[in-house]
């Protein structure tokens, strides 16, 4: 098998599962999916369509992505506040930079880095989520059409 070498999972740790489901949910709409005990409780992290819906086609290049997964924090939390990303950050694509800016500030994610445009890519972000994981948000500069 000829793997491209691209991500195609994520995971995020949780002290408190619950808490970060909910968090997830109220910002990006993703939606959940509780395994059993057979499972270690993982829970899977939908986020868009996944590759049955990919290979039966009709999947528009906006809602392409990875979906994840999401389990009990089996470690320390990430490091102390003010300190640069020293992790493998996720980073999510939006329409509307502001609009998810203000979800995860009012769902109690914390700024880890504001609003900051990149010219010719986009405008990024960078939050804490309420267990302290980092992830990014991008609204991508959309090239002019010919």
């Amino acid at each position: 098998m000829n793997m491209s070498n691209r991500v195609v999972h994520f995971e995020i740790h949780a002290s408190d599962v619950e808490a970060s489901k909910k968090f997830y949910s109220e910002v990006f709409g993703w939606k959940m999916q509780q395994m059993g005990g057979e499972y270690g409780n993982y829970v899977l992290v939908v986020t868009g369509p996944g590759p049955d819906e990919m290979v039966k086609g009709g999947v528009k290049m906006e809602d392409m992505g990875i979906n994840g997964g999401m389990m009990a924090r089996n470690a320390p939390k990430p490091g102390a506040e003010g300190v640069g990303p020293n992790a493998f950050v996720c980073i999510v694509g939006v329409d509307n930079i502001d609009t998810y800016f203000d979800k995860a500030k009012n769902a109690g994610g914390i700024v880890a880095m504001d609003k900051t445009p990149i010219p010719h890519v986009g405008t990024v972000a960078y939050f804490k989520d309420p267990d302290g994981n980092l992830f990014g948000m991008i609204q991508p500069e959309m090239p002019a059409e010919a």
